[in-house]
C-alpha cells in the first residue's frame, strides 16, 4: 500500500503542430473557449478537468498526450513510484502559480505526469 494516494486524473496535455487550428478543434469537441491563451499553451477547463495544448510537444518534449495525476505530495509520490521501478523522465518543477509538475516513465515507456496545487 501507498502512502500518498492520488485526486485522479484532471488534466491531460496534447502536443500539437498548429496552435491556433487545434485551438479551434478543442474548443469544438469541449464546447467552451480556452481559459488560457498564449502563444504558448492553450488550456480549458470543462467537466471538472483541464485539457491543454502545447505546441510542438513543448519544453518537456511531449510525442503523444500525457494525462497528469493529482497528488498531494509530489515529491512523496515521485519517490514511491520510482522505488516501485518507474523513471523520472522530468523532475519535480514549479510551473507557476504554485503549481508542481513531474513525469515519470513507467516499465514500458508510458509517461505518467504528476501534478501538484499549493
Amino acid at each position: 500500500m501507498t502512502s500518498s494516494s492520488t485526486q485522479g486524473i484532471k488534466t491531460v496535455l496534447h502536443p500539437v503542430s498548429d496552435l491556433g487550428k487545434a485551438k479551434a478543434v478543442y474548443a469544438a469537441l469541449l464546447g467552451v473557449e480556452p481559459t488560457a491563451d498564449e502563444s504558448y499553451y492553450v488550456g480549458f477547463d470543462t467537466g471538472g478537468q483541464h485539457i491543454g495544448l502545447v505546441p510542438k510537444g513543448g519544453p518537456q518534449d511531449m510525442a503523444s498526450p500525457v494525462a497528469y495525476w493529482h497528488v498531494p505530495d509530489i515529491e512523496a509520490k515521485v519517490a514511491e513510484v520510482t522505488a516501485a521501478g518507474a523513471t523520472v523522465k522530468e523532475a519535480a518543477h514549479d510551473v507557476g502559480g504554485g503549481r508542481l509538475v513531474a513525469s515519470v516513465v513507467d516499465l514500458d515507456g508510458n509517461v505518467l505526469g504528476l501534478l501538484q496545487d499549493q
